[in-house]
């Protein structure tokens, strides 16, 4: 199948590094000089990156894809030096692609005599890099991944989230605070007169379900629009909805709440360049939530 993915062109990057804090998937990093595209399976093609780049380096090709092939990627990144190496490497230890990281090493010991550099050093840097995973912050829960072969986007692991058996402490039905409808990004009208000075909360798809309390806590007096930057398609007219619900209905506030996935970030990124091509200037807010319910982040951004 074809996808889109990220394009560097090496002979236009700086090595500014201006792109790598604007990739949410953490793709991107700055090695010997040059940006790299550390690991394509964490490249979601939404190039959120893009717009950061002073030079007009990076930009998004559509290719034929066949299912994530570490062995590929390897022969691809072999020649690129031991700092792109371990950094690819290390990455897809973070993310737990432990299916692929054996597919990988294992991939160079048997090319090792084609190597410029010492594979025994990167194995001992790769394997004391500490690990890291989804914040859990909520008591109570425990997180059980579900792991089949290994691959996959962090946002579609199959985990199960374990809670004791305890009643809230608020028994009554809230009611709910929608105040229009439809919500759904593509269905919505941004000349609608509910929006008009209102404060607008742009949620992803997965917030409301993920998160108690939604409607009392986060979404009340506020105008709602929702959208899933991972699987909604024509987002060209989101940013186009959201420039006018900034000029058109002059909203007070924009509040982005999002998962803490990485695919999740794209929704931002839409509202920011929303932002940036309005003449009129709203402040925004971000909230980020943990996969168990929490709010791992509050921020204006």
């Amino acid at each position: 199948m074809k996808r889109d993915i990220l394009k560097i062109d090496e002979e236009l990057c700086n090595g500014c590094g201006k792109c790598v804090p604007n990739c949410h998937e953490g793709a991107l990093q700055v090695i010997d000089g040059k940006v790299r595209l550390v690991s394509e399976l964490m490249c979601d093609g939404l190039g959120a990156c893009i717009g950061h780049c002073p030079e007009g380096a990076i930009t998004i090709e559509k290719r034929e894809a066949e299912p994530y092939d570490e062995v590929k990627v390897m022969e691809q990144m072999k020649n690129k030096g031991k700092n792109t190496i371990i950094a690819h490497l290390k990455h897809l230890k973070e993310h737990g692609e432990t299916a692929y990281l054996k597919e990988g090493v294992g991939y160079l010991m048997q090319n090792r005599s084609e190597l410029d550099f010492e594979l025994d050093d990167v194995l001992h840097e790769v394997h004391s890099h500490g690990k890291t995973g989804f914040a859990v912050a909520a008591p109570l829960t425990v997180m059980r991944e579900h792991n089949h072969g290994g691959g996959g986007c962090p946002g579609s692991r199959e985990m199960i989230i374990e809670r004791e058996n305890k009643p809230s402490v608020n028994t009554e039905i809230a009611g709910s605070q929608l105040r229009q409808w439809p919500v759904q990004m593509h269905l919505i009208n941004p000349n609608a007169s509910y929006f008009k000075n209102s404060d607008l909360l742009v949620a992803a798809d997965c917030v409301a379900y993920s998160i108690g309390g939604f409607h009392d806590r986060f979404l009340k007096g506020k105008s709602l629009v929702i959208a899933c930057p991972k699987l909604d398609q024509g987002q060209e007219i989101y940013s186009e909805k959201l420039r006018n619900l900034i000029e058109a209905a002059m909203v007070n506030t924009i509040t982005v709440m999002i998962m803490e996935v990485p695919c999740c970030g794209g929704l931002l990124q839409l509202v920011r360049a929303a932002s940036s091509a309005s003449a009129r200037k709203v402040p925004v807010k971000l909230m980020v939530v943990g996969i168990s319910g929490e709010i791992l982040k509050e921020e204006w951004v």
